[in-house]
C-alpha cells in the first residue's frame, strides 16, 4: 500500500501489512485509520483519495470510515491500471528487485530489498507520474 501525493515524501509512506489476506477491516484499521486519516489532515481540504478499486478497498466498512472522516474518494474506472500512477510504481519496484545481484533467496531478504528499493525511487519520478494523469485521462477520452 502506498500513499502518493505531491508535497509529501514518497519514501516515508511504505506500509507492510503482515497478513495473508487483505480484508476491508484490515484496510480500514491499518491503512485508513493509521495513515490516510493523518495524511489527509496534513494535506488539508484539497486532499483527494485514490485507491485501485480492489475488493477490500470497496467494502462497506471502508466507505463508512471514509465518510466519517470526510475523506473524498476519487471516482475511478475499474480495470484501468494503465492510468493509475501506483501501478507504474509497482513496475518500477519490480524491475529494481529483479535487477538485484545476487538474486534474493528468502522472504526476509525480499522484505528488506523492497523497503530499500521503495525508499530509493526518486520523488521526481513519482511527481511526474501524478502530473501525467490529466494527459493520460484526456487521451482515453479523445
Amino acid at each position: 500500500m502506498a500513499l502518493l501525493g505531491r508535497n509529501y515524501s514518497w519514501s516515508s509512506s511504505f506500509q507492510h501489512v503482515q497478513s495473508v489476506t487483505m480484508t476491508g477491516h484490515i484496510y480500514r484499521d491499518v491503512i485508513l485509520e493509521q495513515h490516510v486519516r493523518l495524511f489527509r489532515g496534513a494535506m488539508g481540504a484539497e486532499f483527494l483519495f485514490m485507491d485501485d478499486n480492489a475488493r477490500p478497498h470497496r467494502a462497506n466498512i471502508v466507505d463508512e470510515c471514509l465518510q466519517s472522516e470526510d475523506i473524498t474518494r476519487m471516482d475511478w474506472t475499474a480495470y484501468s491500471p494503465d492510468l493509475n500512477p501506483i501501478e507504474h510504481v509497482w513496475v518500477m519496484l519490480g524491475r529494481r528487485i529483479a535487477a538485484r545481484q545476487p538474486p534474493l533467496t528468502c522472504l526476509p531478504e525480499l522484505r528488506r530489498a523492497l523497503l530499500d528499493e521503495w525508499c530509493n525511487i526518486p520523488q521526481d519520478q513519482i511527481d511526474n507520474l501524478i502530473l501525467s494523469m490529466p494527459r493520460r485521462c484526456k487521451a482515453c477520452i479523445a
